[in-house]
């Protein structure tokens, strides 16, 4: 089993991960270090550094991490699929419990708050009654006011709601001298006196004044809002130095400590009603005064409570009775449809998740076989959707990229054999020019496809005579050198390895047209001109077997060499004829292809034997060799491309007697 390479991987690590991790792990041995018993004078630096380089360690992680699982396409999809729609719906789902949640505690601060209230104007109300009561009742004893006994069944109602209630029937009127009140002839409210929380309620009725308080005791409180639950009322005093800074309350740009607290022990939290039936808390702030030697002062109370969610839902639909439940039912309805629509969605996103990820999930695995070579591998087509028609088209572009490299390979090995083809018929041209006294000469062939179909030799037939051959075999390429090949073994057994050589070009070229007809198809056939010329005698003989006539410049004299037949390999036993040409010393032969004569320019006019023959009378004092190029050079210029139509090949002689 090969074991990683540790050393290649902290070579691939950033400088800044290396430092990290140098770090983290010097604050390892640092924490060893302590918990040793040894203390290190650079601990704290170390710590304060270790931090910084946990962030960047994690930081980095991170990327790394979300690179890794992000790549797939199926994880962005689905974290995509979480944002676009998990989120929101946790979002709304946690936005509706926190409302509901906040309405429920507002609901119980506002009912508990409302109760209390209640309870304050039923003591202010008992305290108007009986001073209206004893306005309109003669008192026989002003020392002692009794109580109406009108009022006496009353008072004993009320001491049911109002456990400890207490009457001043002479009272001094403190609370309404304090209170400011803008009538100045009724107080209530909420004061805490000597310790105790008290319900007031303090009414003047002419010379009366008539004072009624209960005080808050648990007996009082556990009467308030009994579905609430558990309730606290905690009281409150102006700060004092002597109140811990942690419990000191601002309010109002007033200071204030705790003090007493009034609860109900016998109250419990009721269990859950069902699985909504959840816990509330609240706490309601209550407006109480205190009273002190100098008059009120404001000092809130702070009432909390702890309750369930249904008896405060029951409170909220209490009016609508019977209906309640139809709106329930409605809620749970409309609760009910929106989680299956969500259950749908979620079903339908996985289902079009694994749809696409499957799909590229096959593209990818299809492209890993086209990227090793393997391009017969298909992707199955599952749906006539748009990633079955990219299916479709990765398919067709698979084939066509095969088919294209199998035709690549094989114009490659094409282009091989033309290569080879090449080479091989290169060592057909003359290698070597033969020396014969007299006469100059040089030639060049440029194919058009690599191999040539154009065919031209010189054979020397004695100390003072050499043949002159050039052929233009029908069609290109390869098969045109092949019969280029037959057509110079077949001249040269002829001519060479036959001691008898034939008087008369005619009898020469007729063997040729023999050879060719006997060992060709019947479209297969080759211009052909054959010309020998002796420098003892000055004399050129020629056949001309339908090949673009020759020219001899004599003195700026051009003579076309036409003289002969027609071309090779169609007619077997045809006559052929033999040119005679006395030649002046000096002369200049020009033997040519029609590849050199018919590139054409822009305008479509062909270069024309007519302006080699103007380029070879311009140049005739250059050597064979500049003419040669001369000549091939204006007809490339006059085509203006680098791309030939057909093979180019040009001889050139320069003919003069030798010298006995």
């Amino acid at each position: 089993m090969p074991t990683p390479d540790n050393r290649g991987l902290l070579r691939r690590l950033h400088p800044l991960d290396r430092i990290a991790l140098a770090i983290a792990t010097l604050f390892l041995i640092v924490t060893l270090a302590r918990l040793a018993g040894y203390s290190l004078p650079f601990a704290g630096f170390v710590q304060f550094a270790f931090f910084l380089s946990l962030g960047y360690l994690v930081y980095r992680f991170s990327s790394w991490a979300r690179t890794r699982l992000l790549w797939s396409l199926r994880n962005r999809l689905i974290v995509a699929f979480l944002f676009f729609a998990g989120v929101p719906v946790v979002m709304l789902l946690a936005m509706g419990a926190i409302t509901a949640r906040m309405l429920f505690q507002q609901l119980g601060g506002y009912l508990l708050v409302q109760d209390i209230q209640a309870r304050v104007v039923e003591v202010a109300n008992t305290a108007d009654s009986v001073a209206s009561a004893m306005a309109v009742t003669p008192q026989t004893n002003r020392a002692a006011p009794i109580v109406p006994p009108v009022l006496q069944g009353h008072l004993a109602r009320v001491e049911g709601d109002l456990p400890g209630l207490e009457l001043d029937m002479k009272s001094p009127g403190k609370y309404l001298a304090s209170s400011k009140a803008s009538s100045g002839t009724r107080f209530s409210g909420i004061v805490q006196s000597q310790g105790q929380l008290w319900l007031v309620g303090e009414v003047r009725r002419g010379q009366s004044t008539i004072t009624a308080r209960a005080p808050v005791t648990p007996e009082l409180l556990d009467r308030i809002a009994p579905f609430l639950g558990p309730l606290q009322l905690v009281m409150t005093h102006p700060a004092t130095d002597d109140d811990p800074a942690n419990t000191i309350l601002h309010l109002g740009g007033l200071r204030y400590g705790p003090g007493k607290r009034v609860t109900t022990p016998s109250r419990k939290l009721q269990g859950p009603a069902s699985w909504f039936d959840f816990q509330v808390d609240g706490v309601s702030n209550l407006d109480a005064q205190l009273e002190t030697p100098n008059g009120l002062l404001p000092s809130p109370v702070f009432a909390s409570f702890s309750t369930r969610a249904a008896p405060l839902y029951g409170r909220i639909f209490s009016s609508l009775g019977d209906l309640s439940s139809y709106y329930v039912e409605v809620l749970i309805a409309i609760g009910f449809v929106f989680l299956l629509l969500e259950a749908v969605a979620f079903i339908t996103g996985i289902v079009l998740t694994r749809t696409i990820t499957h799909s590229v999930s096959e593209l990818y695995h299809a492209t890993q076989y086209a990227q090793a070579g393997d391009f017969s591998h298909r992707v199955r087509v599952e749906r006539a959707d748009q990633l079955g028609a990219l299916a479709d088209s990765f398919n067709a572009m698979a084939g066509s990229v095969g088919t294209l490299i199998e035709e690549q390979r094989k114009r490659q090995r094409l282009e091989n054999e033309i290569s080879i083809a090449h080479e091989v018929q290169s060592q057909l041209f003359p290698r070597t020019m033969p020396a014969v006294p007299g006469i100059e000469f040089d030639a060049s062939c440029r194919p058009a496809r690599g191999v040539s179909g154009d065919y031209y030799d010189f054979l020397p037939l004695g100390a003072t005579r050499l043949g002159f051959a050039l052929a233009d075999i029908s069609g290109k390429g390869i098969s045109a050198a092949l019969l280029m090949a037959s057509v110079q073994a077949a001249l040269r057994s002829q001519l060479l390895l036959d001691g008898n050589v034939p008087a008369s070009t005619a009898e020469i070229v007729g063997r040729i047209n023999r050879h060719l007809y006997l060992n060709t198809t019947e479209d297969r056939y080759a211009t052909f001109f054959f010309a020998i010329y002796d420098s003892s005698e000055g004399v050129l003989r020629y056949t001309n077997a339908g090949h673009p006539a020759p020219f001899c410049i004599s003195g700026g004299q051009v003579n076309r060499l036409e003289v002969g037949g027609t071309v090779v390999g169609v007619f077997d036993d045809y006559q052929y004829e033999e040119g005679v040409v006395q030649v002046e010393p000096g002369s200049l032969l020009v033997i040519f292809s029609d590849g050199l004569v018919e590139p054409e320019n822009v305008y479509g006019e062909e270069f024309g034997s007519r302006r080699l023959a103007d380029v070879a009378l311009r140049d005739r004092q250059a050597s064979a060799h500049d003419l040669v190029e001369s000549l091939l050079g204006a007809a490339e210029e006059w085509a203006g491309t680098a791309e030939q139509a057909d093979d180019m090949t040009v001889i050139v002689a320069r003919l003069s007697k030798a010298l006995n």
